[in-house]
């Protein structure tokens, strides 16, 4: 086997995905969740979960390798590592995990969509499956707690006092800001279904009080009026550009004269190779929707500029999805 020098590094990068299907695998049999405070070994949990004992022994074993279980006189147990997927730790990334086994499929598509050009397929979160929707939102808070707080100690926030998050989810963002500023309100906009998961969220956090809760269809309806910050947070990339025009419009009239955008998202090089992360969310995009992709900062720029912003910049630039573009309303 090469192990050295270029050739091993392609190796390395080219045989990744059997490393990643043997996590995705395990967090789809919820194998985690199976050992947390239970150590069993092979047979035991073979015949609790009805696997099958030869296939799930290597699995173990792989996990063992990779540090998420630790094996000891043929018993497995969960490491620090192992235990984040589990679904009864408290700060589980088992949310995200199962979202990313749901797009191993469409990334299977790939090479057919590069021959024929086919378009992606996933539904509209609308049409989700309760389960399937619980877990996608659970996944974006996993992802954005960090990032979140770290956007609002960047962004000056000082000015504002009305906050509207378009698709916020369960207010992962929406509970950073209003952290940031204990001046701000917010309105969270997003489907009917998401609704009572973000009221559960700011019940959680203490913040209920200071915060609306519209349900609509930001592809459908109207935005609701009056605020002076509104924020896309990983919004625009799921988007044609024609979509992202009819946002920006809706956007538009739910600020105030002087009021502002803060498009959250990667926004990509002249040459559309940087950042990195966003080459291979572009791809996800084109394998997962009908018209999505990453943008750079001219035409983020273009489609603002013809729904009538004004005072267009690039106010944050990074590559784990963490540029910022603000542009505002005239007054």
């Amino acid at each position: 086997m090469i192990k050295h020098g270029p050739q091993g590094a392609l190796m390395a990068d080219t045989t990744a995905f059997m490393k990643s299907r043997v996590i995705l695998t395990a967090a789809e049999l919820d194998i985690f969740t199976l050992l947390d405070g239970e150590p069993l070994s092979s047979a035991r949990l073979a015949k609790k979960a009805g696997f099958n004992i030869r296939a799930l022994s290597r699995v173990l074993d792989a996990l063992a390798a990779f540090g998420f279980l630790a094996k000891k006189d043929g018993v497995y147990s969960l490491t620090g590592n192992g235990s984040l997927l589990s679904s009864r730790h408290p700060g589980s990334v088992l949310p995200m995990i199962l979202h990313m086994n749901r797009l191993w499929e469409t990334w299977g598509d790939l090479s057919g969509m590069v021959r024929k050009g086919a378009r992606g397929k996933r539904k509209h979160a609308s049409r989700m499956e309760p389960g399937t929707l619980g877990a996608f939102i659970g996944a974006m808070d996993v992802i954005g707690k960090d990032l979140s707080l770290d956007i609002a100690d960047s962004y000056d926030l000082g000015p504002y006092r009305r906050l509207l998050d378009v698709g916020g989810a369960s207010g992962t963002y929406t509970i950073a800001f209003l952290r940031k500023n204990p001046l701000l309100r917010a309105t969270i906009f997003d489907l009917e279904a998401v609704i009572p998961m973000a009221r559960r969220k700011m019940d959680a956090e203490g913040l209920a009080d200071r915060v609306d809760f519209v349900p609509g269809d930001f592809y459908k309806d109207n935005l609701p009026g009056g605020h002076d910050l509104v924020l896309l947070s990983a919004i625009i990339h799921q988007n044609d550009p024609e979509e992202n025009v009819d946002l920006y419009r809706k956007v538009l009239d739910a600020l105030v004269p002087g009021g502002a955008i803060l498009i959250r998202d990667h926004i990509m090089d002249a040459a559309r190779t940087a950042p990195a992360a966003g080459t291979l969310f572009a791809i996800n995009m084109l394998v997962n929707t009908r018209g999505g992709g990453t943008y750079t900062f001219e035409e983020a720029k273009d489609g603002l500029t013809r729904a009538g912003f004004q005072d267009i910049r690039l106010v944050r630039t990074g590559d784990k999805m963490d540029c910022l573009v603000e542009a505002r309303r005239p007054r």
